[in-house]
Parts: C-alpha cells; structure tokens; sequence
C-alpha cells in the first residue's frame, strides 16, 4: 500500500473554510496515488468551544488531579468532535471517510492517564478500511488501554500519533499541516530576513522542537527518525512545499547554520567549590535533583565550580533543597538560552569564536556556552534575546 499520512492541527480544522482547504489537500493526495490516513486535532485554540484547553476549563484542578481517566475522557472529545466534523466535509465532496478513536485506529497504551504509554498499534483495522477505499481520519493525542478506557498521550502529541501510525503503516510519507510554510531559520516574527527551510535532518530538527521551537513535537520526530519516514510540514492555507525533514539533512547548502531558536525563563545556577567546604553534598546534588525529577540543562562542571541551568518554574524547589543541604550558590535569573543548529558546523573550526564575537560586537553578555555535534548553547540575558539572534542571524545568513 502507498500510505501517506496527513495530520493537520487545531488551527487547520477551525473553520468551514480551512476545513475545505483541508478536503483539496486529502483529494490531491488520492488523486496522487496515496492511500490518506488523516489525524486531525481538536478544533481551535482555547476560547473556541471544541477545543482542548476549553474543555479542560469546565472541569476544577482538584478534580482534574484526582481523576486523571475522568480528565482524559474529556479531553479525548475535542479530537472526536473534529474527527466526525473533518468525515463529515470529506464525504460532502464524495470521498468515503471513517472517523476513529485512537483506540479504533490501534493504538493500545499503558493507563498512565494523562501522559500514556504507547505500547503496540495494531494495524488490522485501519488496514482494511484503507483497502476498502475509504480514508480514515483518527483523533490525534489519543489511544486506549486493553479495558477499553480512553488515555491521552500528553499535551501537542497529535504529530506524535501521526509519527506513529506512519512508521506501523509503513508510510511512504508523514505531512504536518499547521499555519505557517514550514520551518524557518529563525522565528520570523523576530528576524524579519528569516528564509524558509526547505531540507533539513532529523537530529536538527529534533534540536529545533527540544530548543523551544514550536514546529513539531519531539517526539515525533523520535518515532519517525527511528522508522526512516520523511517527514514534511506544510501549510493548510497555501500551496508552499514546505520543509522536508530526513536523514541526511540538505546536503547542497553552502550554510554552516541551519537556523537559531531560543528557550527563555532560565536559571543559572553557580556552585562555587571555596564557599562549601567539607560539604559531601555538592557532589551528591546532581542525583539529588535528578531524584526530585528536577531538569537540568547547560552543565559545566569543573574542579573549582559547577554550573548549570533550570527552568524558573523549578527554581523554589532548587532553592528548598539547596537549602536542605547546605548548599552556598548563586544565581542569575531572567536568562535565556540561545540555540544556534547546523549539523555542517561539525569539523568547522572557528565558529564558536564568530559567534561569541559577534555577540561582543553588539556588546551582549554571554554568561556561559555549551556546544554538540549539532548545536551551540549560548546563555545570554533575556532582555537581549531578540538583538543577539538578529545578530547571529545577519553574521551566518546574510
């Protein structure tokens, strides 16, 4: 079978007339010879009737806490809803379509409600509706457990399901449709200059998504990386060919820089080795804070000093055990962290130093730096976030 998966989010299915352009985009995709399976989201964004943050409204946190099934199936009607609605447009252009729950369509998961598990997607179902010439269209961000009870799959985890089913369909192709072209080189609400992505690797793009870009869930990059299904994300609303996501990346470019993102509300934590002596418990606090599921990011440790950074959100909690453990530290708060993604930056020598060069330049502080194979991490002040990936931006991409 020539399987294509076509997901298409919230904003894609909120109104009659972005549903219609995602009927055209299901019809090109028969006419084109694929097999469609579409998962679609719920309708909207919060405010709108259908959508997930409004249903989670009608319910109290107290309840929502200690009822985590209760919860997921609620949630579990916004994505229903639109799947009904989308078969709905579908048939009204007479294409055969199915709605499905992601049970229905063989995702079997753990009961971690909530942020569920998936542990096996059986394909017999959606294979023989595929077969019988009729185009399924599964709720994105769901499954069930083996007792038949809805799970929800954690927040934004519609690309997740799509990236799923793609790799157990064997999809020749995964699309994500949202509302905007594809992946630029840097948010082009802030580089006014940013240019479309057209191919880009797995590895950068996961870098992308884990560094605060919100283009496409992690984890589905994860499922369809370890599948070898190219991905793609397109717009509903345009015919832009979007940007291809594969293995190798865009081998043609002459670009050491993919692109730039950037993460705020950080923390820097500093440890300085002379103002705890004889205290065992700096070199415990790494598992410490791991065991109290306290994130960590940006590490440097050295013989004198340890470094990292934490999300703000984390940072009473930080504060609470350093106090526990009689730990003298100090932070910088209000940071941000500045994602810098090229995996032909690998073996290039100097880049590093253009970088916290240019920063200079433009008299930006960088408070402490980290790099991979693929990335380089420069913490900087929030308040010149926007100025240093404009810098970074013209110095690489002119």
């Amino acid at each position: 079978m020539k399987v294509l998966i076509q997901k298409f989010g919230g904003t894609s299915v909120s109104t009659k007339e972005r549903r219609t352009r995602v009927v055209e985009k299901v019809k090109k995709a028969i006419e084109d010879g694929f097999m469609p399976v579409v998962v679609v989201s719920a309708m909207g964004r919060k405010g709108e009737p259908y959508a997930t943050d409004t249903l989670l409204s009608l319910i109290d946190n107290e309840f929502k806490n200690t009822n985590l099934q209760s919860a997921d199936l609620l949630l579990s009607c916004g994505e229903i809803i639109s799947s009904v609605i989308m078969s709905n447009e579908l048939f009204d252009s007479n294409i055969k379509a199915l709605p499905l729950t992601g049970g229905q369509a063989g995702i079997i998961t753990n009961e971690n409600f909530g942020d569920a598990e998936i542990l096996e997607v059986k394909t017999d179902n959606i294979t023989k509706i595929l077969r019988d010439g009729i185009v399924p269209v599964v709720t994105g961000f769901q499954g069930c457990t083996d007792k038949g009870c809805f799970t929800t799959l954690g927040r934004g985890a519609s690309d997740f399901t799509a990236a799923v089913l793609g790799v157990a369909l064997k999809a020749k192709e995964i699309q994500i449709y949202t509302d905007v072209d594809g992946i630029m080189t840097a948010d082009p609400r802030i580089v006014k200059s940013a240019n479309l992505i057209d191919t880009i690797s797995y590895n950068e793009v996961f870098q992308f998504a884990d560094q605060g870009a919100k283009v496409i869930h992690p984890r589905a990059v994860e499922v369809a990386m370890r599948g070898n299904i190219p991905l793609v994300i397109k717009n509903t609303m345009s015919e832009s060919k979007g940007t291809l996501i594969n293995s190798i990346g865009d081998e043609k470019s002459n670009s050491i820089l993919t692109g730039i993102t950037h993460m705020g509300n950080r923390v820097q934590i500093n440890i300085l080795r002379q103002n705890n002596k004889d205290n065992e418990n700096v070199d415990k606090l790494l598992d410490i804070l791991a065991e109290n599921h306290v994130s960590l990011d940006l590490i440097n440790i050295f013989p004198r000093q340890q470094v990292f950074t934490i999300d703000n959100k984390d940072f009473k909690q930080v504060d609470d055990i350093m106090k526990k453990l009689n730990i003298i530290y100090e932070s910088i708060s209000n940071c941000s962290k500045l994602s810098i993604i090229g995996s032909r930056m690998k073996g290039i020598p100097g880049v590093m130093a253009k970088i916290l060069k240019s920063l200079k330049d433009e008299n930006i502080e960088v408070l402490q730096t980290a790099d991979s194979h693929t990335t380089i991490w420069c913490l900087i002040y929030s308040d010149s976030i926007e100025k240093a990936i404009n810098v970074i931006h013209k110095s690489f991409m002119p």
